[in-house]
């Protein structure tokens, strides 16, 4: 019997074989912001440790980005602390930063690829769930907690159980103004958040492959909103012509024996997973969350549902209770839903790809009264690009607020782009639980393309609705 990519990539980071079943794996890198890792250093510290490998670890600066001035102080004493703790524990254990306002910083898994760090069949962590968005370079990432933090940082290695395999296969082609981001809310809104609990996604079919790497990235950015661990792709020419251009990468015949490997850095005809999920592209549309968790997601043509469309106590119970929070009718046409604020930015949509799409539809158009759109771009190259390409001058155009620093921002919520108490907004973030934009917010997930749209209409729609 074949193996799955997944269990290949596992079987060549095994350094030992537990009796309880659970293996030690090499981890190739481990990436670090300033939240939740202060106390894995203060272990370390507390135990006489050093870190086994400074030069597989990297941090950056992004959940408490001032994103109006990257100079400006952090206001929040939590999130200055958190910054602060980060640099001086960097420097003490001899770990590289990318602080605000350096060329490199941005948000983690933005900055990763963009770096060249982030290569096919390797191992990647982070004390972030969304590390799975590295997935689709065909490397096996995930987040992990603060105490396996210290393990990684103390030893490069982490005990981890085997995870089962699960197979979305994606047939034909997404139409025209179908997004990853659709995708991925199509795909949660069947297979419910916990559809993937407990296993490692890897996405197949005609679909995945005709996706960007950037678009790839949302993709499995977001495998963790389905409940599972990892999202993964095989490795291709895409992966590949992304790659060359990245720092670091070698040259010549260095980078032909990369290649030869990297291509086989795929599933065999033969292999067995534990689940298998088929789509088929052609029949999907653009999506939009009505609820509080990315599963409760509807077509944008589509309309708010009734707690007795659901089976089961649980779901009903679940479906009134998202439907109070939201504020939403039953039988609500999606497209009527107006909103305050739009949000295009995050780990999901941060790339200058999202920026771009925004920009289309943004180009010769204006921001309808009363709406404050933000964008905030992923990383700082993210955002020069986009000032290269002439899109700042589109979005001001527009009356879009195009910010200067690059980081979380209003997808977490934790400095001052935040929503007000009942304010409704478009959001290109990952998650729309209950106060995650703000207490009392209430989040609906779109793309970036019917993120700029609703924008311009003040209400959810799509760029064909302009």
């Amino acid at each position: 019997m074949g193996s799955t990519l997944a269990q290949k990539i596992w079987a060549s980071h095994v350094v030992r074989k537990g009796d309880a079943g659970d293996d030690l794996l090499y981890i190739d890198l481990q990436l670090l912001h300033e939240v939740n890792t202060p106390q894995a250093f203060d272990r370390l510290r507390a135990a006489g440790r050093t870190v086994r490998r400074p030069d597989l670890t990297l941090g950056t600066e992004d959940h408490n980005t001032p994103t109006i001035d990257i100079r400006r102080r952090i206001e929040d004493p939590e999130g200055r602390r958190q910054a602060e703790l980060m640099r001086a524990n960097c420097a003490e254990f001899g770990i590289p930063l990318h602080r605000l306002g350096d060329p490199g910083q941005g948000i983690v898994h933005v900055i990763a690829p963009e770096l060249g760090l982030t290569r096919p069949g390797m191992t990647i962590v982070c004390c972030d769930s969304h590390t799975t968005t590295l997935g689709a370079f065909g490397a096996l990432a995930f987040g992990i907690g603060a105490s396996q933090v210290e393990h990684v940082l103390a030893t490069q290695t982490l005990p981890m159980r085997p995870m089962k395999d699960l197979s979305v296969t994606v047939d034909g082609r997404l139409p025209a103004g179908v997004t990853a981001k659709d995708l991925v809310l199509a795909l949660i809104a069947e297979i419910g958040t916990a559809g993937g609990q407990g296993h490692i996604v890897e996405y197949r079919g005609e679909a995945i492959a005709a996706l960007s790497m950037e678009a790839r990235m949302t993709l499995c950015n977001m495998s963790v909103e389905a409940g599972s661990r990892a999202g993964l792709i095989a490795p291709d020419q895409i992966t590949f012509d992304y790659l060359a251009d990245r720092p670091g990468m070698p040259a010549g015949d260095a980078w032909e024996e990369e290649l030869a490997h990297w291509r086989t850095l795929r599933s065999d005809d033969d292999a067995v997973f534990d689940k298998e999920v088929v789509l088929d592209a052609s029949a999907l549309s653009p999506y939009v969350s009505w609820g509080t968790n990315p599963g409760q997601s509807v077509p944008l043509d589509g309309r708010v549902p009734a707690p007795g469309d659901f089976a089961g106590e649980a779901s009903r119970a679940a479906a009134e209770r998202a439907l109070a929070y939201m504020d939403l009718r039953p039988g609500t046409a999606m497209r009527d839903i107006a909103v305050d604020t739009v949000f295009l930015g995050s780990c999901t949509n941060g790339r200058i790809e999202d920026l771009r799409a925004a920009a289309g539809v943004l180009r010769g158009r204006k921001v309808a009264d009363g709406i404050h759109m933000l964008i905030v771009p992923g990383s700082a190259r993210v955002r020069r690009q986009a000032e290269e390409e002439g899109l700042d001058r589109i979005f001001a155009q527009a009356g879009a607020d195009f910010r200067a620093g690059a980081g979380c921002s209003m997808c977490a919520a934790l400095n001052e782009d935040r929503l007000a108490p009942g304010q409704r907004a478009a959001s290109t973030n990952n998650r729309n639980f209950e106060g995650r934009q703000g207490k009392g917010s209430r989040t609906h997930i779109v793309s970036p393309q019917v993120a700029a749209a609703t924008a311009v209409a003040g209400r959810l729609a799509a760029p064909g609705d302009l």
